[in-house]
């Protein structure tokens, strides 16, 4: 994360506001249509291969297939929506078009779901860190020797390629040629299984995305520039909460079938310390986003601090909505994500439409600060069945543990 930021901040000062608004807006373009290419497959075929590892191969080259279908089709999505909503911009249909592409050769990362089944995803991080290091330093190269903005594109797309290639030389350094035994039952079943899944990962991408696809459209290219420079740093650290969450699902899961009040007090306290996190993350920035963008990015991205100041405290309710999808993933609650998800995408789409005509990059940073905390929280607190997750993210964010210490000494 911390070599991508150097490398992502460098991109952006020699593209500059402008060109590095385009680049983003395309890649936002594309991740809307990136759940036809993955079809919400990956947690059913990792569960399933563990169910029966004699049909592995039927169950991975049957996912492969449907992984490859779906790139080309959200390949073919991906262009056509750009040739209509602006068929004059050749560069932007190159841009969308190349890392459209990427999306077909994402099927193969169907070999990283073998190694999650198997538990040995440090193959799937050799393989990705090494094209990931190797094309950040073609980046800089780039940069060196001027190249134009299509070159990025490019970049993107040959990074996916060779994380691909990884991918295949470390699994067959694990096995013999595997015997290639799609089939149709099991590719329907398969599809059956996952079809609410990808409906989710699209609701996701249009509640992460539309923000910057709206603004480019509606303020233009530079400030989706502004606007990206600005949520690259606040957004970095929401990986925090997700590897700390990840680590603690088979205590909470264990915990939960052994001793209901001490499975609700381990929640607690998860969501006490997301919320300490969050806070010392989002204090400092907020305070010191003036001279974070001015070291940074430089005077051509300075109205990026004040979209730092407010965007960075949507990190807090996202901080609690991942230590809440714990509970929902315990209770088996899984529509929940789904309605909370939707909600929060039609309320930012609105609060963009409102916002972002008078305020421009700040209103869909105030858009985006809204409907993470009514999707996120506030939902928990009107809906009755869901206001017990309410109150406890209540406490954390009001400190709870801090004044509740100091009533116990007194």
């Amino acid at each position: 994360m911390g070599v991508g930021l150097f490398v992502g901040v460098w991109v952006a000062r020699y593209l500059g506001p402008e060109q590095f608004g385009a680049f983003n807006f395309a890649i936002a373009f594309v991740a809307l249509f990136g759940a036809f290419a993955s079809l919400g497959l990956d947690g059913i075929v990792v569960r399933d291969i563990v169910r029966e590892p004699e049909s592995k191969y039927e169950i991975l080259s049957s996912a492969f297939i449907l992984k490859f279908c779906g790139g080309c089709v959200a390949f073919l999505i991906s262009l056509a929506s750009i040739y209509l909503m602006r068929p004059e911009e050749s560069q932007t249909h190159w841009l969308v078009g190349v890392i459209a592409a990427g999306m077909i050769f994402q099927s193969f990362d169907t070999i990283d779901l073998w190694f999650q089944s198997q538990m040995k995803s440090k193959y799937t991080v050799i393989a990705k860190n090494a094209a990931f290091v190797v094309f950040a330093l073609v980046r800089i190269v780039l940069i060196l020797n001027n190249a134009p903005l299509p070159a990025f594109a490019w970049a993107a797309f040959a990074e996916i390629i060779l994380g691909a290639l990884g991918l295949i030389v470390c699994f067959f350094k694990q096995h013999t040629v595997p015997v290639w035994s799609p089939r149709i039952e099991t590719a329907r079943r398969l599809v059956r299984e996952s079809w609410p899944l990808m409906l989710s990962g699209l609701a996701i991408m249009i509640y992460v995305k539309i923000d910057q696809i709206m603004l480019s459209f509606l303020a233009g290219d530079r400030s989706v520039g502004v606007y990206s420079a600005a949520i690259r740093l606040s957004e970095i650290w929401y990986f925090v909460p997700m590897a700390i969450v990840s680590s603690l699902v088979p205590s909470v899961m264990q915990i939960k079938h052994q001793d209901e009040h001490l499975y609700y007090n381990k929640l607690q306290s998860i969501f006490n310390l997301m919320a300490l996190l969050a806070y010392s993350v989002a204090l400092p920035i907020s305070l010191l986003s003036s001279s974070i963008i001015a070291n940074l990015y430089g005077t051509l991205y300075k109205d990026a601090s004040i979209i730092l100041t407010i965007h960075v405290w949507a990190g807090l309710f996202v901080f609690l909505g991942v230590t809440r999808s714990l509970w929902i993933l315990a209770e088996g609650y899984t529509k929940i994500s789904l309605y909370t998800t939707i909600t929060g995408a039609l309320l930012n789409i609105t609060l963009n439409l409102y916002l972002i005509p008078k305020y421009g990059a700040l209103g869909a940073a105030i858009a985006t600060v809204i409907s993470y905390c009514v999707s996120d929280y506030i939902l928990f607190l009107i809906v009755p069945g869901l206001r017990k997750m309410g109150f406890m993210m209540s406490k954390s964010l009001l400190l709870h543990v801090f004044w509740r210490g100091k009533q116990n000494v007194q």
